[in-house]
């Protein structure tokens, strides 16, 4: 039975609620949000809940939230459809992922204002629950550095344009929340000054700065870093370059891309030792191939082959990914040794404190939306609430 939306008491479950774990505890949900919660030896009543029991090996979550991903499930942020975010919004629960950023990329000017339009009119009037819930918007492009374009294409990227950024903004009614350049460029330190000033998370990616460069940055505002080690200055004994700043720096939070493809597992671990469970933010960056089959799919305009878990142009450069951000949470336990209350930190609690939502997300706690996923024995997505409705089940065998 499919629980009322109002009314729901999960019960018998261990619970990661803030810097506590709850043995045997429950949940109440009111009107899609938590209104309670504690040990099942502590409830009073379950009148009028439609009670859900679940294992006692099983643990509540906070609902994963995803500041990069271009798309899932056969539809992208750029197709600049309804059908196309309702796709996403549908498909992402069943990963975990509750709320997110949809992510553009670099492309023709009219295209990426195709997509900020439906995009700002989609989340103005975007279901009240049962999906997961769309954020914001992540500009990932065109204000990036051709020598780090990855699979975005050279032929649309321009350098910082602040005038543009506002005429994009005002197109998105404002929904632009987190914007990928490359700060080196001309007019990239003013577009950092700009975006901090209005409140927008400026990332530094796809881009050849110098750690001293990505210190200016920093001065200016910039406190995120896209996708860390990749399409970035590498790592070097004599110029330590994004990913020396990015280690150093504590006022930089990282994107991290753990799919053991973008980065080996081994360099996963080395950015946790570096960054620490507080300074990383586990993302996708997929694209529409994610939870389809192998084949030949687009983004961006160009053809990608997707095979045995890669996405690449045909040249071989990556092209986004098809991990699953619940995929991403099990694997950074394998790679790290992290703790799964680490683990939820860089799904769930960095993400929400970095776009300034954690008043109503990234934790479980009382008078928070109701965005819940329940992991298996084997740490996989058991079930998912959205704003307090349930928003998948893993079928039984």
């Amino acid at each position: 039975m499919i629980p009322k939306d109002n009314h729901i008491l999960l019960k018998g479950i261990q619970i990661y609620s803030n810097d506590t774990i709850i043995e045997n505890g429950y949940i109440k949900i009111i009107d899609q949000k938590i209104a309670e919660l504690g040990t099942v030896a502590e409830l009073i009543t379950e009148e009028d809940f439609e009670v859900v029991e679940v294992p006692a090996h099983f643990q509540a979550v906070p609902g994963f939230i995803d500041v990069h991903i271009h798309g899932v499930n056969g539809a992208d942020t750029m197709d600049g459809t309804t059908e196309a975010l309702d796709t996403m919004v549908t498909a992402l629960p069943k990963e975990g992922t509750t709320s997110f950023l949809a992510t553009t990329m670099t492309q023709e000017g009219k295209e990426i204002e195709k997509a900020l339009i439906n995009a700002g009119d989609y989340i103005q009037q975007q279901p009240a629950h049962g999906k997961a819930e769309i954020l914001g918007l992540h500009l990932e492009g065109p204000f990036v550095n051709a020598k780090k374009a990855g699979a975005q294409p050279i032929q649309h990227i321009v350098d910082p344009d602040l005038a543009l950024f506002k005429e994009w903004q005002k197109l998105s009614k404002g929904t632009i929340k987190l914007v990928t350049l490359a700060p080196e460029q001309p007019g990239g330190l003013e577009m950092i000054r700009y975006l901090k000033k209005n409140g927008i998370i400026a990332s530094i990616g796809h881009t050849d700065a110098t750690f001293e460069q990505v210190g200016e940055a920093i001065e200016a505002g910039a406190n995120h870093v896209t996708h860390l080690f990749n399409q970035m200055r590498a790592l070097h004994h004599r110029e330590p370059g994004v990913v020396g700043a990015a280690f150093l720096r504590k006022e930089l939070i990282a994107e991290i891309i753990v799919d053991g493809v973008h980065v080996h597992p081994e360099m996963v671990n080395l950015a946790y030792k570096n960054k620490q469970s507080d300074g990383l933010i586990l993302i996708t960056d997929s694209m529409r191939a994610k939870c389809l089959k192998n084949g030949m799919y687009d983004l961006g305009g160009q053809e990608v082959i997707v095979k045995d878990g890669k996405a690449v142009l045909a040249d071989g450069t990556l092209a986004g990914s098809i991990l699953k951000l619940g995929h991403a949470v099990k694997n950074i336990l394998t790679y790290t040794g992290c703790s799964l209350e680490e683990a939820i930190q860089m799904a769930s609690v960095n993400p929400a404190k970095q776009l300034n939502v954690f008043d109503r997300k990234g934790s479980i706690a009382v008078g928070k939306d109701a965005d819940i996923v329940i992991l298996d024995g084997n740490m996989e997505v058991y079930m998912t609430f959205c704003r307090g409705s349930l928003s998948y089940k893993k079928e039984e065998n």
